[in-house]
């Protein structure tokens, strides 16, 4: 398969820690996946970074594109339990990360200074998108969020709780901007777990948004409530639909 380099055109749209651990079973719906190696299995990639220097080395994209399911997941051929309904593009273009995820930083786990890091995304993610505004701004904008709140805990504290590692030093969403377009590193299991504890089908902040919902009575859709959660699953690449709303709520309903 042609190897696809940083920051290559890609096909069109294609806040807090848990302590649940199971995946996300496959959806019935969707095409038979091509039998591959288990993600959970050991695999010898090529580090990114020279633990010595903290020089970064280039990497390429090697794994194919992910496909969606008829339920509007994503489907990653080589990981099927990992299941965000939102690409990157998505996520950047709905309104996050108060407009500040890709800002000029120093990073006290690499000891080096990082700007202009939104350049290697392919150009149809930021198109219509104010760049200072809106991607790399240095102060936090809620009204750019898709639901006008602030959310997330910062760069300092993630670095400090050792969630941060030396080759996406911005964090999961630049991990995951990397990982969509096919690159793929030893780091892929931690970070699809943190996914799973907080997105997956027995995620923390997933089934916390469906439990309101149905306390309160109202829709999932019904953006007043939580909305500080709905746009840190948003961050994560998710947005609950009507689906996963009924599993979950049946589920409470049998207790």
């Amino acid at each position: 398969m042609p190897k696809r380099k940083l920051g290559e055109e890609v096909e069109p749209d294609s806040a807090s820690k848990s302590k649940s651990k199971k995946t996300t079973p496959k959806s019935s719906k969707e095409k038979p996946l091509n039998k591959q190696e288990s993600s959970s299995k050991k695999k010898n990639y090529p580090k990114n970074i020279d633990e010595a220097t903290n020089v970064e080395k280039s990497f390429e994209f090697t794994a194919k594109l992910p496909t969606r399911n008829k339920k509007g997941e994503l489907v990653f051929e080589d990981v099927p339990e990992l299941r965000p309904n939102m690409t990157p593009k998505e996520v950047l273009q709905a309104g996050s990360f108060g407009g500040t995820y890709f800002r000029p930083i120093k990073s006290s786990v690499t000891g080096k200074s990082y700007s202009g890091e939104w350049k290697e995304l392919p150009k149809d993610w930021l198109e219509g998108l104010n760049i200072p505004r809106q991607v790399a701004s240095g102060p936090y904008h809620e009204n750019v969020n898709t639901y006008k709140v602030k959310c997330g805990g910062s760069l300092e504290m993630w670095e400090e709780s050792g969630w941060i590692h030396k080759q996406d030093p911005y964090g999961w969403f630049q991990w995951y901007c990397r990982f969509y377009q096919g690159r793929r590193t030893a780091d892929d299991e931690r970070q699809i777990g943190r996914w799973l504890r907080c997105a997956g089908t027995t995620g923390r902040w997933r089934n916390n948004l469906i439990s309101k919902c149905v306390r309160s009575g109202c829709g999932y859709d019904n953006h007043g409530v939580s909305p500080v959660v709905r746009q840190t699953l948003q961050h994560w690449g998710y947005k609950l639909n009507q689906e996963d709303f009924n599993f979950y709520a049946k589920k409470m309903k049998n207790k």
